[in-house]
């Protein structure tokens, strides 16, 4: 995937430039990128990885393509409590396949906390229920739906689709 197809799977999850948001489980920044070019100058970027390499080659690319922009890189794992300010949104692209599914619904409540009451989720993921060793907990469009209502948001909405290399597609969806 290139960078346009980045900005493809989250432009319809993305009502307006600005807000302030979060890229958990950003690694080095394909979607951070996309999401940066995205809200603009008057957004706010919090990119939160374990690997604090990936966030260093992050921040280098971010200052050559996007240097107005405002990014605070944090060392952090997504699946423990972060401090952060209340977001308008949060990407998770390609990161929750990481958690195992007993502790999905945990970990989206947290997420969810840090939302304001109109934030919402972008979520980029494998479509399928069946993992591999790189991607070990993917999950489909339509159980996404049946989780995001079980933690309480109101609305699903699939975004976009795309052919993958790796176990046949993947899908962005937005709830809030």
């Amino acid at each position: 995937m290139n960078h346009q197809n980045h900005l493809d799977l989250l432009r319809d999850g993305i009502p307006q430039a600005g807000g302030v948001w979060a890229d958990l489980g950003s690694g080095t920044g394909a979607f951070t990128l996309a999401l940066a070019e995205l809200i603009g100058p008057t957004g706010e970027i919090y990119s939160v990885d374990k690997d604090r390499g990936s966030l260093q080659e992050q921040a280098k690319i971010m200052q050559a393509r996007f240097p107005e922009n405002t990014v605070h890189y944090l060392k952090g794992d997504f699946t423990e409590a972060l401090e952060l300010p209340p977001l308008d949104g949060v990407v998770m692209a390609n990161s929750l396949h990481f958690v195992a599914d007993r502790h999905k619904q945990t970990v989206l409540q947290q997420i969810k906390g840090y939302l304001k009451p109109e934030g919402r989720i972008l979520i980029v993921e494998y479509n399928t229920d069946s993992g591999n060793t790189w991607v070990p907990h993917p999950f489909s469009y339509p159980k996404w739906e049946k989780m995001a209502k079980q933690i309480g948001f109101e609305r699903t909405r699939l975004l976009a689709i795309y052919p993958s290399r790796f176990l046949r597609e993947i899908y962005a969806a937005a709830s809030w």
